[in-house]
């Protein structure tokens, strides 16, 4: 059992005797949302969890190694920003897969932008940003955003790659 899951099994207990003494109506109703919510994401995640496996085997490490891996310098940086940002779905599709291509023999720079690129600039944000706050802070962000990734896995690099 890993940390994480450790953490969360005692949160989901802890979460579990405030709710029991609230009433066995708040329990009922906490175990009746969360079983709707498994329900609502299972299927995605069997897809994400088989586009994982199949980007596992498949991938062609020396590919990975060629393009992202330890020595692919800038040229992994930039790529990796690339990738970052077109990922698509949340930390459960994107995690599993930036941990692939880790394992594949991305570099530990190349693998930080990855994930700081589609944390901070995953395009469907444009969609949502630029209708609420318009132009000028959607290019001040996306300035800042299209740099940051690239120090962040320059960073990583110089100090642990």
């Amino acid at each position: 059992m890993s940390t994480a899951t450790l953490l969360l099994s005692v949160l989901a207990l802890i979460l579990g005797g405030v709710a029991r003494r609230r009433g066995s109506e708040t329990l009922r109703q906490g175990l009746r949302e969360a079983w709707r919510t498994a329900r609502q994401t299972a299927f995605l995640l069997v897809v994400a969890f088989l586009i994982v496996g199949y980007v596992d085997v498949l991938a062609p490490q020396r590919l990975v190694q060629a393009w992202l891996g330890p020595t692919s310098g800038w040229r992994g940086l930039l790529i990796a920003e690339g990738v970052g940002m077109i990922l698509p779905g949340g930390p459960y599709v994107v995690f599993p897969l930036i941990a692939t291509l880790y394992r594949a023999g991305a570099g530990i720079g190349p693998a930080v932008t990855m994930v700081t690129s589609w944390a901070m600039l995953g395009l469907i944000s444009v969609s949502f940003e630029l209708p609420f706050l318009g132009w000028r802070f959607t290019a001040v962000r996306w300035t800042l955003g299209l740099i940051f990734p690239l120090v962040c896995g320059f960073a990583a690099m110089a100090l642990f790659g």
